[in-house]
C-alpha cells in the first residue's frame, strides 16, 4: 500500500467511519461484530476502487452507504440459503430397537413374494435391489438392453406389490 493509498483510507475512515458504523448497525439489527465487518469490507472496497470516490461521480458518503447496504443484503442472502443448525435443550428420541424376530418375518415374507414372481422379474429385482447394480450393469449381466431392465423392473415391482397384497401385507 502506498502512502497515498494509506492517507486516502485514513481520511475516509476519519470522515465517514462513525456514520458508516451507525448505518451498518441498523442494517444488521444491532449486531456490533457484523457491523464492524461490514464497515471494514466497505472501506476495503473503497480502497480497491478509488475511482468510485471521485466527487464528480457523486457523494462519497452515499457510495459508502450504498456499498454497505449491498454487502449486508449479499450476506443476508448467503445466510438465508444455508440450512441453519437447530439448537434444543432436549435430547433426541432414542433410536427404536430393532426387533430381530420381526425383521426375520419381513425377510421371509419378501422372499416368499419374490418366489411368486416370474424368473425374469425376480432376477431383475435381485440384480438391481439386492446386488445394488445399476441398470447398465444389470443389463450387461442379464444380457438384455438397459430399456428392458427398466421395463422389467417397473413390472416386477408392480407384481411384487400385488403378491405382497395377496399375502395380506399392507402399507
Amino acid at each position: 500500500m502506498s502512502d497515498h493509498d494509506a492517507q486516502l483510507l485514513r481520511a475516509l475512515h476519519d470522515e465517514h467511519a462513525d456514520a458508516l458504523f451507525a448505518h451498518a448497525l441498523r442494517l444488521v439489527n444491532g449486531d456490533r461484530s457484523r457491523a464492524e465487518d461490514l464497515v471494514q469490507e466497505t472501506l476495503l472496497r473503497a480502497w480497491r476502487h478509488p475511482e468510485s470516490l471521485d466527487p464528480r461521480r457523486g457523494s462519497v458518503r452515499a457510495w459508502l452507504f450504498t456499498t454497505a447496504r449491498n454487502l449486508a443484503i449479499d450476506a443476508w442472502r448467503r445466510r438465508s440459503t444455508r440450512v441453519g443448525e437447530i439448537y434444543t435443550d432436549e435430547l433426541p428420541e432414542p433410536a427404536e430397537t430393532v426387533d430381530e424376530a420381526e425383521r426375520a418375518v419381513e425377510a421371509w415374507t419378501v422372499a416368499e413374494a419374490l418366489n411368486r414372481l416370474s424368473p425374469t422379474h425376480r432376477e431383475v429385482l435381485v440384480e438391481c435391489f439386492y446386488q445394488g447394480r445399476s441398470v447398465a450393469e444389470a443389463a450387461a449381466r442379464l444380457g438384455v438392453p438397459p430399456g428392458t431392465v427398466k421395463s422389467r423392473t417397473h413390472y416386477a415391482l408392480r407384481s411384487l406389490r400385488l403378491a405382497l397384497a395377496e399375502m395380506g401385507v399392507t402399507g
